[in-house]
């Protein structure tokens, strides 16, 4: 087998190892991407009813050495956690084995430690962004959609998500009863609000509060909405992106 030689070196594995946490809450198994821009993963999840894109770029890395193009297949639920074990201040190392069979990660901190990672082919193809017009968009502290979802936690298994007027919603309903969460675009932890029109959509909760889950609450995060359609939300880690989007519930007459 060719050898590919791969060395990438990031200061600090906090990041990486929470980009793992938001990764691997949908996917447990993808591709990461190397090439000269930097590391990127795209993938759906097994019910094919959400997707993430990842990218951390190479100016973000410490050391980054790619020869070529590199495609590597992982089972991200173990990568998650192996990464589980990197300490707060613990450097990360990132390399192909000759052979290009496994992936050697090394945490150096009051001690160095190494783990390999076998590769496996999980090869799907491209996955193509959903090409949307969004009728709303909202940068907000996370912990707004985070509340709303706790709450709705305790009502249903589905949420709405909307925009009315000059408020962002989150409402649900079910024989235990109703809830409504609305939060002014006037509110100092909404940093952007723009909406063409009003629009609402249904999502799954469980897919959600995995999606918001590795944001800290006072992260800014990015919600894009259409009346009937996915969703688009994103947020940062560190210098890593984090994108989702979630396909809608579509109530039948």
């Amino acid at each position: 087998m060719e050898v590919n030689e791969m060395k990438l070196v990031l200061e600090t594995a906090q990041d990486f190892k929470k980009s793992c946490e938001a990764i691997a809450v949908l996917v447990h198994e993808a591709e990461f991407n190397l090439n000269e821009a930097g590391l990127t993963l795209k993938a759906t999840d097994p019910s094919q009813i959400s997707m993430i894109d990842f990218e951390l770029k190479k100016a973000a890395f410490k050391e980054f050495l790619v020869e070529k193009e590199t495609r590597i297949g992982l089972d991200l639920d173990y990568l998650n956690q192996v990464m589980s074990r990197a300490k707060t201040d613990d450097e990360l190392t990132i390399e192909l084995t000759p052979g290009n069979t496994t992936l050697n990660l090394t945490f150096k901190g009051t001690s160095t430690r190494h783990f390999s990672v076998p590769l496996i082919d999980v090869s799907k193809g491209s996955v193509p962004n959903p090409k949307l017009e969004f009728q709303a968009e909202i940068k907000m502290e996370t912990s707004i959609l985070q509340d709303a979802l706790k709450d709705a936690e305790l009502i249903s298994t589905h949420v709405s998500l909307g925009v009315e007027k000059d408020v962002f919603y989150v409402k649900a309903q079910s024989s235990k009863g109703k809830l409504s969460n609305e939060t002014n675009k006037k509110e100092k932890q909404m940093h952007s609000f723009v909406a063409k029109e009003d629009c609402s959509s249904m999502f799954p909760l469980d897919y959600l509060k995995d999606m918001a889950k590795a944001s800290k609450s006072d992260n800014l995060i990015e919600l894009k909405l259409r009346k009937d359609a996915p969703l688009f939300l994103s947020y940062k880690i560190g210098e890593a992106s984090i994108s989702y989007f979630l396909a809608p519930r579509i109530e039948s007459e």
